[in-house]
């Protein structure tokens, strides 16, 4: 089965501004992935072309990244998953930037199945939990999109009954500047 799926958000920030939070991915400040709902998003080193990372149980590896601008992971786990992910920022009309998120893959074997029923859902309101986390990172106010009851029900089974419910992501007030990856802790490990 093909898959591709698009979640974008519009800020009336500027491109470097925006891609900045693309820069701290999987770090400690991270600005861009919703690390206080969702598996955090860890690499094994530094963000880099090459460096392999995952979150929950999607594992991947940097295919391609240009700093400010583009970064794209492409799929080692789960089983049936063939494609990437990515982010990137493009500038937008009137001085805005728009923010992207692209999956795009085939499915075979299992995924066929548990991509729609399990990893779709849950994608769908991890990806919209980020964009809105972009958003507080910007110190703009963040337009959460509320889970599904299906959503609430696959985070529970997963979580074995210990899943967080969602939340809002707290506004910042200082500019988001990307993290140095070299006073990144290099020996976490992969959740």
């Amino acid at each position: 089965m093909r898959v591709l799926k698009i979640h974008k958000r519009e800020f009336p920030e500027s491109l470097d501004r925006v891609g900045a939070l693309i820069d701290t991915l999987g770090s400690r400040d991270d600005a861009l992935w919703p690390v206080h709902s969702w598996p955090l998003m860890l690499f094994d080193g530094s963000l880099r072309v090459g460096a392999a990372g995952g979150h929950g149980r999607v594992g991947y590896f940097v295919e391609a990244y240009a700093p400010r601008r583009f970064i794209k992971l492409r799929f080692t786990e789960p089983w049936g998953f063939r494609g990437s992910h990515s982010y990137e920022v493009v500038a937008g009309e009137g001085g805005s930037t728009l923010l992207r998120h692209t999956l795009e893959m085939r499915t075979w074997g299992p995924a066929i199945l548990s991509w729609p029923l399990v990893y779709r859902p849950l994608h769908h309101a991890l990806i919209e939990d980020s964009l809105a986390t972009a958003e507080a990172s910007l110190g703009l106010q963040p337009r959460m999109r509320p889970w599904s009851p299906w959503v609430r029900f696959l985070r529970f089974l997963v979580s074995r009954g210990n899943a967080h419910s969602q939340v809002t992501p707290p506004i910042r007030h200082a500019p988001v500047v990307s993290a140095s990856r070299r006073e990144r802790d290099k020996s976490v490990a992969l959740v």
